[in-house]
C-alpha cells in the first residue's frame, strides 16, 4: 500500500490515504471522511519518514475548528459522474450562502456566515460563521433544515481560518499563502516581527485577516540564529565619539547595519561585530571613517617630509653659499669723478684735385709697318 498526501474540503484540510491500486497515477479520488464523503486530490507519495515530520510538524500549528492532518479511507477513483456531482455542488452553494443570509436577518445574530459547502451525496450542508462569542444559533438551523431539507452542521472558524476559504490577494500582489499551499497556521508574535526589525505599523505587517502576515514566521529561525550571535535589536554603544545604534539586519549578506553618531548607516559584517565593537570602544576608527583617517594620516605624513626636505635645502644653501659683496650704503657719499678735459683737433680738410691737372689721354693702337706687308 502507498500512502498519499490528499487535499480535501473548502477549508482545505490534509488527510493521509491509502492507495492499493498500483496503477494509480494522480487525478481526484472520492473519500471517505469523518465529515462524510467528498471529493480529494492526491498531491504525491509519502515515505515514512515524511509521514513522521509531517506528524510532527502538526503539533507546531494553531489549534483549529478540525484536526490539520487526518487519516482518510481511499473509496474510489473519482469518474465523470462524480466530477458532474462535485461541480454541481459548488454551484448550488452560491445560491444557498444567500438564502442562509437571508434567514439569518430575521434572528438578528452577532454572527458573520463566511461560506457553506454540501458534501459529495448531498447529506450534509456545512456553514461556517465567524463571531466574537458563542451563540445560540439553535432556532436559525431548525429554519436551515427546513429551508434545505437536509442535516444541518454549523462550524465556527477563525479569523485565519476565514481568509483561507473566502481567498484574496495579499499585499505582495499573489494569492495568500493560505488559500494555496499554506497547511496551517504557526503561531506569530510581535517579538518576531522586532527580530525582523520590520516597520510597526499595523497596515503594513498585518494580512487580509487582519492578523500578523504568515510570512513572518518564515525566515524565523534564520533570524534567531543570526541574533544569537548579536545584541538584541536597536542596541546602543555609548562611547566618547558617540552612540553607535544598532539598526537593522541583512539576511542576504549577513551584515548588520548600525547607525553612526555622525547619522551615517553602515554595514558590518556579522563576524566582525566583535571586532567592530572593540575598536569603537578604544575609540578607533572603522570601515570608511578608517580608512579616510588612514588616507588623511598619511597625506599628513607627506606634507611633515617635504616641509622638511625644504628646510634641508635652505640649510644646504647657506652653508655652501660664496660670500657676497657688501653693497654701498645708499646714505654714504660717494666720491667726486674728475671732470674729463676735452680736447679738440682741428679738422683736417681734403685736398681738391686741380682744375689745371692734364687730361688723360686714350692709348693708341699700333701701326703695322709697311714692310711686313
Amino acid at each position: 500500500m502507498t500512502t498519499y498526501l490528499t487535499i480535501f474540503g473548502k477549508p482545505r484540510y490534509i488527510g493521509l490515504v491509502g492507495i492499493n491500486d498500483e496503477k494509480f497515477t494522480s487525478g481526484w479520488i472520492v473519500l471517505k471522511t469523518v465529515r462524510g464523503y467528498e471529493m480529494g486530490l492526491p498531491g504525491g507519495n509519502l515515505t515514512d519518514e515524511q509521514q513522521e515530520r509531517f506528524k510532527f510538524e502538526n503539533l507546531t500549528f494553531e489549534e483549529s475548528t478540525e484536526s490539520v492532518l487526518q487519516n482518510v479511507e481511499f473509496i474510489r477513483e473519482a469518474d465523470a459522474e462524480d466530477l458532474e456531482n462535485y461541480y454541481e455542488c459548488r454551484h448550488e452553494e452560491e445560491d444557498a450562502l444567500l438564502r442562509a443570509r437571508d434567514i439569518l436577518l430575521d434572528h438578528d445574530l452577532s454572527m458573520k456566515l463566511v461560506d457553506v459547502e454540501y458534501m459529495l451525496d448531498r447529506r450534509k450542508l456545512f456553514f461556517y460563521f465567524t463571531a466574537d462569542q458563542r451563540i445560540d444559533f439553535r432556532a436559525y438551523v431548525r429554519d436551515l433544515a427546513h429551508e434545505f431539507r437536509t442535516r444541518i452542521e454549523m462550524r465556527q472558524i477563525g479569523i485565519r481560518d476565514e481568509a483561507r476559504i473566502v481567498r484574496g490577494i495579499a499585499s505582495c500582489g499573489r494569492p495568500c499563502c493560505c488559500s494555496y499551499w499554506l497547511r496551517g497556521f504557526a503561531p506569530i508574535s510581535i517579538k518576531i516581527v522586532k527580530e525582523q526589525r520590520s516597520a510597526l505599523n499595523p497596515t503594513k505587517i498585518s494580512g487580509l485577516c487582519g492578523r500578523l502576515m504568515c510570512c513572518m514566521s518564515y525566515e524565523k529561525e534564520l533570524y534567531s540564529e543570526l541574533w544569537a550571535k548579536l545584541p538584541g535589536p536597536g542596541a546602543k554603544i555609548r562611547t566618547e565619539q558617540g552612540v553607535y545604534v544598532l539598526e537593522s539586519l541583512d539576511l542576504g549578506r549577513e551584515h548588520v547595519n548600525i547607525r553612526f553618531p555622525t547619522g551615517r548607516l553602515v554595514a558590518v559584517n556579522i563576524s566582525e561585530f566583535p571586532d567592530f565593537k572593540e575598536a569603537v570602544l578604544k575609540g578607533e576608527e572603522w570601515g570608511i571613517d578608517k580608512e579616510q583617517a588612514e588616507k588623511k594620516k598619511k597625506a599628513q605624513e607627506r606634507i611633515a617630509a617635504l616641509k622638511e626636505r625644504a628646510e634641508r635645502r635652505k640649510l644646504n644653501v647657506k652653508v655652501n653659499a660664496r660670500p657676497m659683496r657688501p653693497k654701498p650704503d645708499k646714505k654714504t657719499e660717494k666720491p667726486e669723478k674728475p671732470e674729463a678735459v676735452k680736447t679738440t683737433k682741428p679738422k683736417q680738410k681734403q685736398a681738391k684735385p686741380a682744375n689745371n691737372a692734364p687730361k688723360r689721354r686714350r692709348p693708341r693702337k699700333p701701326s703695322t709697318p709697311k714692310n711686313e706687308e
